[in-house]
């Protein structure tokens, strides 16, 4: 366990539609859940981008952005992410320099690699853009030029955005990222919560490879974990059905609204698929306070990471706010644990 400070907790919101909801009605939960976490010392707020997914109101992420800055005072808000192959980097530029004008200081920009969404709606988003994904690297350079301050003669601009400041991170689920953030010196999330398969290779070479940059001085690593906590074990994992019926329909190209939770997932699905959502959700944390502090305190000693990304794609609102209360009073108890530790190490 890192003893060298306080590693910061954020969180991921995927702007859940729930089964019978709204958009509308997901919007105003996000808000809510925001200026909770906001008051329980959350550091980062982040939403990602998903195209036609009607379980997911997220789509015009610099938005819902918006929507949340203004309706909070401190915490950061950002994109977890924008998946910059369906868009013109300037036009990022321009939205989250519009962003940073507006909320200074408190915006992320949080970019993706994937188009974020099935190859119909891919083409829909990128027009005549289709080999935008093989130019993400230039892409990305581009868009880090737009944030700087503009130099004389220049007449390509960014504004709002030139000049302002935007924390730019890159976001992957593979190597590619971690190897292209640790070159431009940029800080790092890997999207564990849903792809754990090259965790600790992408965070093994995003380390051993960042470049220092005029971004960061040394490597920062932040981890996606799902966390659904409850008062006991048993509500936690009932809560958790809701995320693995959701899975469970994506992979069998059915995807929709956020499903209630249901009592027991054992009948709802066959033995390869409970295998493939078991692999795919390997990092998450289930149960009671302390079963969730056990797990994130693994999960942390295990990653070393800077930061970590709770999400949890929950049914009903109160048990989301709940079970994200639960995780800042661990948060704090594995706070109070590492001081401990540091304390002791200082006097031995």
């Amino acid at each position: 366990m890192k003893t060298s400070g306080k590693i910061p907790f954020s969180i991921l919101d995927l702007a859940p539609i729930v089964v019978g909801g709204t958009a509308a009605q997901s919007f105003r939960n996000t808000l809510d859940l925001a200026q909770h976490a906001e008051k329980w010392g959350y550091y980062r707020y982040w939403l990602a981008e998903h195209h036609n997914m009607t379980g997911i109101a997220s789509a015009a992420t610099s938005v819902v952005i918006g929507y949340v800055a203004q309706g909070t005072k401190s915490i950061r808000v950002g994109a977890g992410g924008v998946m910059l192959p369906n868009h013109a980097p300037l036009v990022i530029a321009e939205q989250f320099g519009t962003l940073a004008s507006l909320y200074p200081g408190r915006i992320d920009l949080g970019l993706g690699r994937a188009p974020g969404t099935d190859q119909r709606t891919a083409r829909a988003l990128r027009r005549d853009r289709m080999d935008s994904a093989d130019s993400f690297p230039q892409d990305v350079v581009e868009l880090l030029s737009y944030f700087k301050p503009v130099q004389p003669g220049q007449t390509l601009r960014a504004v709002p955005g030139a000049g302002l400041e935007v924390k730019v991170w890159l976001l992957g689920s593979s190597l590619f990222s971690a190897q292209l953030a640790a070159m431009l010196g940029l800080p790092f999330a890997f999207a564990s919560h849903f792809a754990p398969d090259h965790l600790m290779e992408a965070l093994e070479i995003y380390r051993s490879r960042f470049e220092p940059s005029e971004y960061l001085d040394k490597p920062h690593a932040m981890v996606g974990v799902n966390v659904f906590a409850a008062d006991t074990d048993r509500e936690a994992e009932r809560a958790f059905t809701s995320l693995q019926q959701a899975f469970i329909n994506l992979r069998r190209g059915v995807p929709g609204q956020l499903p209630p939770p249901v009592e027991s997932i054992e009948e709802r699905w066959a033995e390869h698929e409970r295998a493939g959502a078991d692999h795919a959700l390997k990092y998450s944390v289930v149960g009671s306070p302390e079963t969730v502090r056990h797990g994130l305190e693994q999960f942390i000693d295990m990653t070393e990471a800077d930061e970590v990304m709770v999400t949890a794609q929950m049914y009903d609102h109160a048990a989301r706010l709940r079970s994200f209360e639960i995780v800042a009073e661990v948060r704090d108890r594995i706070w109070a644990g590492q001081s401990e530790r540091a304390d002791v190490e200082s006097v031995g």
